[in-house]
């Protein structure tokens, strides 16, 4: 189901285009190559194009991280697109991981390329799910928009490639909404904070190099201890199914509003706690499953646990980061993949795949559309400007653009100069 700021989004879109003519055409596909073909434009009844607005060519990549098997736009979405007059290139193969067949593709208006190359040397706006790996980066070029993940803040190295790209980055993660939150964020967060107990329950086996403990315990002997860093979406999550898996949970959050909002929604099914540094130094002590899930919006994960800390744990014993998109909230995580999850250090299991949702990608997939097709549509009808200029959540999105760092806790977190996105639009 699509979220209010979705809706919002949606009717204010509709709004914008109500007051325009229209009329029906299509595109010829032997055209597809270039990003405005008004040119081929031909009658027909099923595809609307907005006078006075020039037709975007989208592609759609092949994820190729680790084990990635989600993909930036589902049919849906596609006919979305076509239906407003513009055309989509999809990589062969792009979907199939989430379910999604190159048939269905076609029969929704996408026109389908064998290589990566065509994608990203023809289309104007790239929409992916994961920040573009190395040989992806240098296949971007300025004038060219890319709509995805990015979690620039601890990758010196993906920041300093996307501004010498030129390209305009915006990224999910730093998009807002009118209440505050992160919509492009939160399918995903939702989904990790759902797994992590359940990979943590796994980690816990000891075939796993885990402590051989049940996370739920059986009638005689106690469950497992899970501790929760970080009341959030994803937090908020992986308490949900770590009580519905029999655990005994903890809660650890700064915001004492967010520990009253967790208290009324899960009574005396969790603790709460106030997030101090004794605190935390405290429980893990005693914890068989520790669950980092803190988020600071752009900026690096905070070091919320040291090594010092790790090694009071007991061994055996199970460190889930959701936070390593953003660096990590423990000292001694870094990033993992799903073809080598798992690590020790200092006896503890470690779990950090930076890619969670994707063992899940179907049901990802479809959760993130829901909340990217409507700022897809408007970068893609208005034009990446003026969608700036009118949408202030979605300009929050713009993190590099022509060489320079637009997001303040990117740029902090690398000591670059910020550049204001207000004053570029307003050139």
């Amino acid at each position: 189901m699509v979220g209010s700021d979705a809706r919002q989004a949606i009717l204010r879109y509709m709004e914008h285009i109500s007051k325009r003519e229209e009329y029906p055409c299509t595109i010829d596909e032997t055209e597809v190559g270039s990003a405005s073909t008004s040119s081929s434009l031909r009658k027909r009844p099923d595809k609307l194009f907005i006078v006075g607005r020039q037709e975007m060519l989208i592609g759609v990549p092949k994820e190729i991280k680790d084990h990635e098997y989600r993909v930036g736009l589902v049919p849906s979405s596609v006919t979305e697109l076509v239906h407003h007059g513009h055309s989509v290139l999809i990589e062969r193969g792009a979907g199939l991981g989430a379910g999604i067949s190159d048939e269905n593709y076609r029969a929704a208006g996408a026109t389908l390329v064998d290589e990566p190359d065509r994608v990203f040397g023809d289309a104007a706006l790239i929409v992916k799910v994961k920040e573009p790996l190395a040989n992806e980066r240098k296949k971007l070029r300025r004038g060219q928009v890319l709509f995805t993940y990015l979690h620039l803040a601890p990758d010196l190295q993906q920041t300093k490639d996307l501004m010498d790209s030129r390209a305009t980055c915006i990224a999910y993660e730093t998009v807002t909404s009118s209440s505050g939150g992160l919509p492009l964020l939160t399918p995903m967060s939702e989904v990790a904070g759902r797994l992590a107990p359940q990979v943590g329950a796994s980690s816990l086996e000891k075939a796993q190099g885990g402590r051989g403990v049940l996370l739920g315990g059986v009638p005689g002997v106690p469950p497992a201890e899970v501790v929760i860093l970080g009341g959030g979406v994803s937090g908020t999550h992986a308490a949900t199914i770590a009580v519905g898996m029999g655990a005994t949970v903890t809660v650890v959050d700064r915001s004492a509003d967010v520990l009253r909002k967790l208290s009324a929604q899960f009574g005396s099914q969790i603790r709460t706690i106030f997030s101090t540094r004794d605190a935390i130094a405290q429980l893990v002590r005693r914890v068989d499953l520790l669950i980092g899930a803190v988020l600071v919006p752009g900026a690096a994960a905070p070091k919320l646990i040291t090594r010092d800390m790790v090694r009071t744990m007991k061994p055996g014993s199970v460190i889930v980061d959701i936070a390593i998109d953003q660096g990590g909230c423990s000292e001694t995580s870094r990033p993992t993949t799903h073809s080598n999850p798992r690590y020790f250090e200092e006896g503890v299991v470690h779990y950090c795949v930076t890619n969670m949702p994707s063992s899940v990608a179907r049901t990802s997939t479809f959760a993130l559309n829901n909340v990217t097709l409507p700022f897809v549509l408007l970068l893609a009808d208005r034009g990446w400007e003026q969608a700036l200029r009118d949408d202030p959540h979605l300009r929050d999105g713009l993190n590099v653009h022509d060489g320079e760092v637009f997001c303040r806790p990117v740029a902090e977190a690398h000591k670059l100069p910020t550049s204001n996105a207000d004053d570029l639009l307003a050139a």
